[in-house]
């Protein structure tokens, strides 16, 4: 593995599936079948990143399961209770031009358009309608901006690392 690699959580493993050595995946990609997509997976094993080729993978039933490489017995999926699964952020797909992977926008400032600090993104929800941004201001309770670029959202500066709204503190 390269000194590069930049983990990024994408699910963990919740124990042993049949007698073959599959495991069952818990995802944490939307939809959750996305997992496959990603390959090779690491896995935390003995407090180190370890690469593993996934042999296959697909939904059983409302969970999934995969079957590893190296993993033959049900014995030895069982030992894999509890890892977490990441995959380099190299294996992102590229983005166009103004969207955005959840995990950048956690952490931006967050400013209105009267320059008024708002505070920081926590998290980010999903709801029916429109994702919305959980900001936490220095003082006071968080925010709830819904996250609608070119009208609650007008500029996103990764760089600068601040987000730019039409919302005002009082909302």
């Amino acid at each position: 593995m390269s000194e590069a690699f930049e983990p990024l959580k994408v699910g963990k493993l919740n124990g042993a599936h049949g007698i073959k050595g599959w495991v069952k995946v818990y995802s944490f990609t939307s939809p959750k079948e996305n997992i496959f997509n990603y390959k090779p997976w690491y896995l935390k094993l003995n407090g180190q990143w370890q690469e593993v080729a996934i042999l296959n993978g697909r939904e059983q039933g409302k969970t999934l399961v995969a079957q590893l490489e190296g993993c033959d017995d049900r014995n030895m999926a069982e030992t894999y209770h509890g890892v977490e699964i990441a995959i380099s952020k190299s294996q992102l797909p590229e983005l166009n031009s103004g969207e955005f992977y959840w995990r950048d926008l956690i952490g931006l400032n967050v400013v209105n358009q009267t320059g008024e600090q708002l505070g920081q993104v926590k998290k980010l929800m999903e709801t029916g309608a429109n994702d919305v941004l959980v900001v936490k201001p220095p003082k006071g309770d968080e925010l709830l901006i819904p996250y609608v670029p070119d009208y609650s959202v007008i500029n996103v500066d990764l760089e600068a690392g601040e987000m730019l709204v039409d919302w005002e503190s009082d909302y």
